[in-house]
């Protein structure tokens, strides 16, 4: 690691609306933004750290204190190792910021795969949930907006209300949108083909994570003839991956965060791209400073970038950036974003923890 300083903040940014985790709900989005200075003082990276409740095992203050104990053990550091037990969350940070330094010291974007050109545009799909007027409320405003991929969020307990939203979805915007689904696991095989039966054919792109066996959905797909994609399971049961019939599956979706870090996010990035299928990159409620590292990987990780699911910075009342994180015509450009993602804001931060290695 080419750092002298270490320094560790905390930050708590407030949501424009309570969100809902696995059945918390949360007020608020807390993390720990991670600042490694270079040996010759002339660059300043950052790195986030962010459990989400109810979606990581690990607390802020559990990750918090792994990173206290990670900088203490300067020689492994220092041979650039990192050990292999770490956070989800906390191997993310660290290799963000860490890739963020190199670039910085070498004056150049980073660079994750043999592409020599990197997409000016990314598309965004925009985050519906809700009672069926408040998701055509919504979805209406998006539209205006620019956004053409909708992801809306349905359960096993709110069934009749996503048929309905569906339906209205389909009715008001056609074939002029793509309508992804998150069922979250939440849906027995017989449920989520009862679902299937009764939305318009032909009027959603795939369901994410539809079942509470995802090892079912080859049989789901075989009974209804529509794609999934996988998230929770590539965390949970990645050895799946290689079991689920490849016909059955549409897209991967890569929460870096959870996954386990930047270099597990790109290892899926490039298997989806083997098997051609989307690598939609996505986030946990992160601030700019991850949303931007996020759209540069989408960018440089795909010929043609999926519509990500990076429109979670609508739900932060502030951001921690200079220039805040934002779409343009529900769009984003990576290399624009990439360049203002590295300038934190630090008067929005409370230092916590300091280092010299």
């Amino acid at each position: 690691m080419n750092a002298s300083n270490v320094v560790l903040y905390r930050y708590a940014i407030p949501f424009t609306e309570p969100i809902t985790v696995k059945g918390q709900q949360l007020t608020k989005r807390e993390g720990i933004v991670l600042a490694l200075k270079s040996a010759d003082g002339m660059h300043i990276a950052y790195g986030e750290i962010a459990p989400l409740p109810g979606l990581h095992r690990e607390t802020l203050q559990s990750a918090e204190a792994q990173l206290v104990e990670l900088f203490s053990e300067r020689e492994t550091l220092a041979a650039g190792m990192l050990p292999k037990k770490l956070y989800p969350s906390v191997r993310t940070g660290v290799e963000m910021a860490m890739i963020n330094l190199n670039a910085a010291i070498s004056g150049t974007h980073p660079s994750f795969s043999v592409k020599t050109e990197v997409p000016r545009q990314i598309p965004l799909n925009a985050l519906l949930f809700g009672d069926t007027p408040l998701v055509m409320q919504r979805a209406e405003k998006y539209f205006e907006l620019g956004y053409r991929t909708f992801k809306l969020k349905i359960s096993a307990n709110t069934t009749t209300n996503s048929i309905n939203s569906i339906r209205e979805l389909h009715r008001a915007f056609g074939c002029s949108v793509k309508l992804r689904l998150d069922a979250n696991q939440s849906l027995s095989l017989d449920e989520a083909v009862s679902l299937a039966k009764q939305i318009p054919p032909e009027s959603i792109a795939y369901i994410e994570e539809p079942l509470q066996q995802a090892e079912l959905i080859g049989d789901f797909f075989a009974k209804t003839g529509i794609h999934s994609a996988l998230d929770e399971t590539l965390w949970q049961k990645p050895e799946l991956l290689a079991m689920i019939p490849e016909a059955s599956l549409a897209a991967l979706i890569l929460k870096p965060n959870r996954l386990g870090g930047i270099s597990t996010a790109l290892h899926f990035a490039r298997y989806a791209r083997e098997k051609n299928l989307l690598a939609v990159f996505s986030s946990a409620f992160e601030s700019g400073i991850s949303l931007s590292f996020y759209a540069w990987l989408a960018a440089s990780t795909a010929s043609q970038p999926a519509a990500c699911g990076l429109d979670t910075y609508r739900y932060l009342q502030h951001d921690l950036l200079e220039t805040p994180f934002e779409a343009e015509n529900a769009h984003l450009d990576p290399y624009k974003l990439y360049e203002n993602g590295v300038k934190v804001k630090l008067r929005s931060l409370r230092r916590t923890s300091l280092w010299t290695m």
